[in-house]
């Protein structure tokens, strides 16, 4: 199925929704769930608050309909609503930030991924966990603008327009602040992956 006709279907669901057709949503929400559940486990350390914010945002979202123009795509209006949930979550005084895991094969395929996939056997081992926390440590420290950028582009797949209108701010910010986060998680990695910053 294309992503046109994605749309299609999502536009026919929200009307049908609309009109209190909980079918309509029940599908929404099997057609999204997992991607939510992704995005918002990004943010938060445990499974189960993972669960929590993605129920919150389906159910801000279902209260939400009425208003929903469609001016933009479903699922980004439904991801807009899901960071700002997580957020929200976060910033709850009963709450910190944690660090973010990142798997192997979550990474943009680049140095990262390289330099986790490069060892094998014990030292390897150990060596890909001093990386990977490296990377956790990194991504934790990131700024909640570029974190959320990075987030939505290399984990959920989503292109820089559609950041854009998730996070409500123009394309180009949303290039500048991928190149920042990455910038940063290379920098973080560097000193274990043998690198230098340039000649000697």
């Amino acid at each position: 199925m294309s992503a046109d006709t994605d749309t299609d279907t999502d536009k026919e669901l929200v009307r049908r929704a609309r009109q209190g057709d909980g079918v309509a949503f029940d599908l929404l929400y099997t057609r999204y769930r997992h991607k939510v559940l992704s995005l918002v486990g990004r943010y938060l350390n445990k499974p189960e608050d993972a669960e929590d914010v993605t129920q919150e945002t389906f159910i801000k979202a279902y209260r939400a309909l009425p208003r929903f123009r469609g001016e933009s795509a479903f699922y980004t209006w439904l991801y807009r609503i899901a960071v700002n949930t997580a957020k929200n979550y976060l910033a709850a005084p009963h709450q910190r930030v944690q660090a973010v895991e990142l798997d192997a094969e979550d990474a943009d395929g680049g140095e990262v991924a390289a330099a986790l996939e490069d060892d094998t056997g014990p030292e390897g081992a150990a060596r890909q966990d001093e990386l990977k926390a490296a990377i956790d440590g990194a991504l934790a420290a990131l700024p909640e603008d570029l974190r959320a950028a990075l987030t939505l582009r290399e984990f959920n797949g989503l292109s820089y327009a559609q950041i854009a209108e998730v996070l409500e701010c123009p394309v180009g910010t949303v290039r500048s602040r991928i190149f920042r986060a990455r910038a940063a998680l290379d920098l973080a990695i560097r000193p274990l992956t043998g690198q230098s910053d340039g000649p000697d």
